[in-house]
């Protein structure tokens, strides 16, 4: 998994796993999501990240199952 934010544009972009993006959807005028040819989710795109997302503070936990 890959996180970037894009501070001059305020872009936050998650890519779960590498793929190649068959489309684009768009979940609501600020987000967006790319699947693979087989429907998975392979990445997230949020606009107006900071006021939506609280950064630039990432807290990341790995939980033992």
């Amino acid at each position: 998994m890959k996180i970037r934010y894009f501070r001059d544009t305020d872009t936050l972009y998650i890519e779960l796993r590498e793929a190649a993006v068959a489309e684009t959807r768009d979940l609501d005028e600020n987000t967006q999501i790319d699947v693979d040819g087989r429907g998975q989710v392979c990445a997230i795109t949020l606009e107006h990240a900071s006021e939506r997302a609280g950064l630039p503070a990432l807290d990341y936990q790995q939980v033992a199952t």
